[in-house]
């Protein structure tokens, strides 16, 4: 999962953004290798309506769940042998939950996601809070998305069914991971939602790269598979209304809910997230013991007892109708929200040593949002300077070393140090933005010397809630993604900035 140096494999764009306007604001023309996540596939390629606009034409009875499923579906078909996004594609069972869909909003039902087609991550996908939530939310899985494939060092690709998943701009790169399915699928219309885990940026960094939104929520919100607490669930979008769904629909699965981030849980301390023979490196897909034999095709999985038509909602699951954002997927913030939010930059975090291009497309698309009126840069009064997290990370991933109990101790320290710089940077503004990634997507045949994690998982280590929204375009064609921190609990925010950004940011 580290990134490496290497120049782009294929040529880079013939024309370059014009003097005057900020760094990535040009999107790739046809002729260039990024054209778009859409020409890479299919000839004109799949326009993706948003999640809360389908869920509105299927409630108000203006088209099927059904309907939509089956088109879903034939994207999937058509894309698939190019893209290689699912390791599994569930079209029976699919159009049956999409039927039963149809069965509960004909019986007045109020699915705030009806019929909205979505990805999960990975085999075991099912079992998890958030997808629950989705599914009892009207929402029709119709895949298993991928992720990275067994026995190598670096997590930040995926391995579908027919071969390794391309990121949708380039195909000679990789999407990201790990969840490296749900963004490339996203990114290239075939879902509008998607969701991930996020350990130590395997939301952001794929959304980063493919150029959609992923959203990683504040660390022990809501119950995952992950013992160490490092890990948090997360979605990936094309529109941040969509994002804002998924939320809605998800906040209220853990009774906890914002309760203040205590990190991992002292019983979890040293023990092994990720299954037996799994590599346990950054951007590990955290998934069960078992989850790889897990048997989806024609059968509900274990755990998963809402499925679309057995009638239940999970307990405190919002079921209220979301609002359908207007033409072109914008919405406008809540009212009330008190923009400009104040903000802080930081390209490095004070340690990491990223590409000069990525940190200049996501300043620039920083400033259009001042610009904007969105948000207001500020100075701390001391400048931000973490420690590298990498080290303590590490040492809480891994409980097989022979110096683990004096690596947690090291572990506890750093995170300490780091929170106290954190909350001072909190007390001084409400968002911290940094670039997504210290770097571009690496290409297929893996990274080179440093972590593409540099930047995201600091906040994996401290639980603070971010996301990674689409900042412009690289050199080589390829998106570039700014992150954007909030406080605990404050995905709220998070997200009224993603909605007034989106029209900023286009």
């Amino acid at each position: 999962m580290q990134p490496h140096r290497s120049q782009p494999h294929a040529a880079t764009p013939s024309s370059s953004p014009p003097s005057p306007q900020p760094p990535g604001t040009t999107r790739p023309t046809p002729s260039s290798p990024g054209t778009s996540p859409l020409g890479a596939l299919p000839p004109g390629g799949f326009p993706m309506p948003s999640a809360v606009g389908i869920a509105a034409a299927v409630r108000a009875g203006d088209v099927r769940a059904v309907d939509v499923v089956a088109e879903c579906l034939g994207r999937i078909a058509a894309a698939e042998p190019a893209l290689c996004a699912f390791v599994e594609v569930w079209a029976e069972d699919a159009l049956r939950w999409a039927a039963d869909v149809d069965r509960r909003v004909a019986a007045g039902e109020p699915l705030p996601l009806a019929g909205v087609p979505i990805g999960v991550k990975g085999r075991s996908g099912l079992r998890a809070a958030p997808a629950r939530a989705l599914v009892a939310a009207g929402c029709v899985p119709v895949g298993a998305t991928s992720v990275p494939g067994r026995g190598t060092p670096w997590q930040t690709w995926g391995l579908g069914a027919g071969g390794r998943t391309v990121n949708p701009w380039r195909r000679d790169r990789t999407p990201g991971g790990s969840s490296a399915g749900s963004a490339a699928a996203v990114a290239a219309g075939l879902v509008p939602m998607a969701t991930g885990t996020d350990g130590a940026g395997s939301v952001r960094i794929p959304a980063a790269w493919c150029g959609v939104l992923g959203l990683k929520i504040t660390n022990g919100r809501l119950p995952t598979a992950d013992r160490t607490g490092l890990a948090a669930p997360g979605v990936l979008t094309r529109y941040a209304a969509d994002a804002a769904a998924y939320w809605r629909c998800v906040r209220d699965e853990n009774p906890r809910r914002a309760e203040p981030f205590a990190g991992p849980p002292t019983a979890a301390l040293g023990q092994d997230a990720d299954p037996p023979g799994e590599d346990t490196l950054p951007d590990q897909d955290a998934n069960p013991p078992g989850a790889d034999s897990l048997p989806v095709q024609g059968a509900n999985p274990p755990g998963a007892d809402t499925l679309p038509g057995q009638g239940g909602n999970l307990p405190g699951a919002d079921t209220s109708p979301v609002e359908s954002p207007p033409p072109g997927g914008g919405t406008p913030p809540a009212p009330g929200t008190p923009f400009p939010i104040t903000a802080v930059w930081s390209a490095d975090l004070g340690f990491a040593d990223p590409d000069p291009e990525p940190p200049a497309v996501a300043h620039a698309a920083a400033l259009r949002l001042v610009d904007a009126g969105l948000l207001r840069l500020v100075r701390p009064e001391r400048p931000v300077r973490l420690d590298d997290p990498a080290p303590a990370w590490l040492a809480l991933r891994d409980s097989s070393a022979p110096d683990a109990g004096t690596g947690r101790t090291a572990a506890d320290a750093l995170r300490a140090g780091n929170d106290r710089r954190l909350a001072a940077l909190f007390g001084d503004a409400d968002l911290l933005l940094t670039p997504a990634t210290p770097n571009a997507p690496h290409g297929h045949e893996g990274p080179g010397d440093r972590y593409s994690t540099a930047l995201t998982w600091a906040f994996n280590l401290s639980g603070h809630p971010a996301l990674s929204l689409p900042a412009g375009f690289g050199s080589d064609g390829c998106p570039v993604g700014l992150q954007v921190v909030a406080r605990h609990g404050e995905e709220d925010l998070l997200l009224d900035v993603a909605l007034a950004a989106e029209a900023a940011l286009a």
